[in-house]
C-alpha cells in the first residue's frame, strides 16, 4: 500500500533521522537518488545537457548535488539561480568544481535535454511567483523532472493554485506526499518516482491500494459456503428510458463475487436476456444498488431500498434524492459533477478541491464518498481517503459507472464494508479496463466482461483456491 504523509509528518520524520547521522546525508542520499532517475531519462550522459532550476529551499540544494553526480557523469549541467544570495554556497561551490556552471537566465536557443525543477520545497504555497513562472515558460517543452512535488502545487490539499511546474517525472524522498496521488496536483507529477532515505513514519490518512492489498481483501467463500450465506445483492437500477443502464449494473454486481443477483427495475427483459442467473423480483438481500439509470423511478427505488435497512450504493440519479445521512451504511458514487450539485457547487470548484469536497460531503452526509475521477478517491466520515490510480483514460467512457456500482455492490453484499468495498472496486474496475483495452479504447460491457478473469488471477496470486466468476 502506498500511503502519502503530510509535510509535518516528513519534516518531523526528517528531524528525527537528521538527530542519528552525520549532518548533509540526508540531502545526499536525496541527491543520488534524484540524478540517478534523471540519467535514467537521459539514457546517456555524455553530450547531454541539464538545466537546474535552483530555489533558495532544500529542493535547490537537493538539485545542486544531483548536479554534482551528473557533472561528473559527463553531463553538461547548468544552474540558474532564482535567488542568487540565498543558494546553498556549499552546493554551488561543488557545481563548480565538477564542471557545472551558473547561467544567469534561461538560453533558449538551446534546449536541454531535461530540466530538474528545484524552485520551491514541500513547504511552498500557493502558485508560482512572477519571476518563476517567465524562468519556467522560457523551458519551452523540455521535458521537466521535479524535485520531490512540481513547484507551485499545493503540497499537503492535492489542489493548484496559480501558476505550477507540470513535471514529466517527479522523484521524492522517504514518502509519498498528497499531492503526489490527489487530482488536479497529481496531474502535473507526472510518472512518480520514491526513494528510500530511511525516515521513520506515522501511519497515513491518505493512501493507496496495490494488486497485493485488493488481492487480500476480496473475499472468499467458506468450504461449506451457498449462495445465501456468500451475499445477494440487489439491484434497483434502470429505467424505460434508461434501460441499459440496468443492465450493465447487473453486469457489474454478476462477476461472481456475491452469491447472487437479485434485481427490480424498468429493465427486467433486457436483464434476463443478458444474464439468466440473475433472479428478478422481489426477495432478502444483504446490500442494494440504487440510481444507475433510475430516472423518474429512482426516489421510489432509494426509498424502497432503505426499508430494508441492508446498507446502501447510491449513484447517479439516486444521488438527486439524498439530502442527509441515509441511517444506514451506505457508499456514494458521484462524480464531480453530481457532487457539485449535492453541495450547491458548481462543477468547476470541486474538481479544482477534490480531495476537500469529497471529504467534506462525507462527513455531511455520514457515508463513505466514492469521487469519481482520473485518480479516484474514497473517502470516510472519519476523514480517511484511498485513492485509486489504476485505469486508462479510455475508462472515461458512458456506462462505465454504472458496471462500478453493482461491482461495489457485490462486494457489500459479500461483506466488505463501504470503505473497502468502494476502493476494491475502483481498482478492480480501473485494473479490468486496462485490461479489456489494451492500451486502446475500451467499452463498459468490455470491462465488466474482464472482471472475472482479473478476479481470479488476484486470487491466484494472494494464494486463494476459491475461483472468482
Amino acid at each position: 500500500m502506498r500511503s502519502a504523509h503530510t509535510v509535518e509528518q516528513v519534516r518531523d520524520a526528517e528531524k528525527e533521522l537528521m538527530a542519528r547521522l552525520p549532518q548533509g546525508t540526508l540531502m545526499q542520499r536525496a541527491a543520488t537518488g534524484l540524478a540517478y532517475l534523471v540519467l535514467e531519462r537521459l539514457g546517456h550522459a555524455y553530450g547531454s545537457r541539464a538545466l537546474l532550476l535552483v530555489g533558495a529551499g532544500n529542493n535547490g540544494g537537493d538539485a545542486l548535488y544531483a548536479g554534482v553526480v551528473l557533472a561528473r557523469r559527463g553531463v553538461q549541467v547548468e544552474a540558474l539561480l532564482l535567488s542568487p544570495d540565498r543558494a546553498d554556497p556549499s552546493a554551488v561551490a561543488a557545481l563548480r568544481v565538477a564542471g557545472g556552471r551558473v547561467v544567469p537566465s534561461v538560453d533558449r536557443a538551446r534546449r536541454p535535454d531535461v530540466v530538474v525543477d528545484g524552485i520551491l520545497g514541500i513547504g511552498g504555497r500557493g502558485g508560482l511567483r512572477e519571476d518563476a513562472a517567465a524562468v519556467v515558460d522560457a523551458c519551452g517543452d523540455a521535458p521537466v523532472v521535479a524535485v520531490d512535488t512540481p513547484s507551485g502545487v499545493e503540497v499537503d490539499s492535492g489542489e493548484v493554485r496559480g501558476a505550477h511546474v507540470r513535471a514529466d517525472a517527479t522523484v521524492t524522498f522517504g514518502s509519498y506526499k498528497v499531492a503526489h496521488l490527489a487530482d488536479p496536483a497529481a496531474l502535473a507529477c507526472g510518472a512518480v518516482r520514491l526513494v528510500d532515505i530511511g525516515l521513520d513514519l506515522p501511519a497515513a490518512a491518505l493512501t493507496a491500494l496495490e494488486e497485493a492489498d485488493v488481492a487480500a481483501l476480496l473475499p472468499r467463500p467458506s468450504p461449506d459456503a451457498q449462495k445465501y450465506t456468500r451475499g445477494v445483492v440487489g439491484v434497483r437500477a434502470g429505467s424505460q428510458q434508461y434501460p441499459g443502464a440496468g443492465v450493465l449494473c447487473v453486469s457489474g454486481a454478476s462477476t461472481g463475487l456475491a452469491g447472487m443477483v437479485r434485481y427490480l427495475g424498468g429493465a427486467a427483459d433486457l436483464v434476463r436476456a443478458r444474464h439468466p442467473e440473475v433472479v428478478v423480483g422481489e426477495g432478502r438481500v444483504q446490500a442494494w444498488v440504487i440510481g444507475s439509470g433510475g430516472g423518474a423511478d429512482a426516489g421510489q427505488a432509494l426509498a424502497a431500498a432503505l426499508a430494508d435497512r441492508v446498507p446502501v450504493v447510491v449513484d447517479a440519479d439516486g444521488l438527486s434524492h439524498v439530502a442527509g445521512p441515509l441511517g444506514v451504511p451506505a457508499l456514494l458514487t458521484p462524480h464531480a459533477g453530481e457532487l457539485a450539485r449535492m453541495l450547491g457547487l458548481e462543477r468547476s470548484e470541486v474538481e479544482t478541491r477534490q480531495l476537500h469536497f469529497a471529504r467534506l460531503a462525507a462527513e455531511r452526509y455520514d457515508a463513505v464518498v466514492l469521487l469519481k475521477g482520473r485518480h479516484t478517491l474514497v473517502a470516510t466520515p472519519a476523514g480517511d481517503v484511498r485513492v485509486t490510480t489504476v485505469g486508462p483514460s479510455w475508462l472515461a467512457t458512458a456506462g462505465s459507472g454504472d458496471v462500478l456500482a453493482g461491482l461495489c455492490g457485490s462486494l457489500v453484499a459479500a461483506g466488505l464494508d463501504p470503505f473497502d468495498a468502494g476502493s476494491v472496486g475502483s481498482w478492480l474496475h480501473g485494473a479490468a479496463a486496462d485490461a479489456a483495452g489494451s492500451g486502446g479504447p475500451v467499452t463498459a460491457p468490455d470491462v465488466a466482461a474482464a472482471l472475472p478473469a482479473l478476479c481470479r488471477r488476484l486470487l491466484g496470486h494472494s494464494g486463494g483456491r476459491e475461483r472468482c466468476g
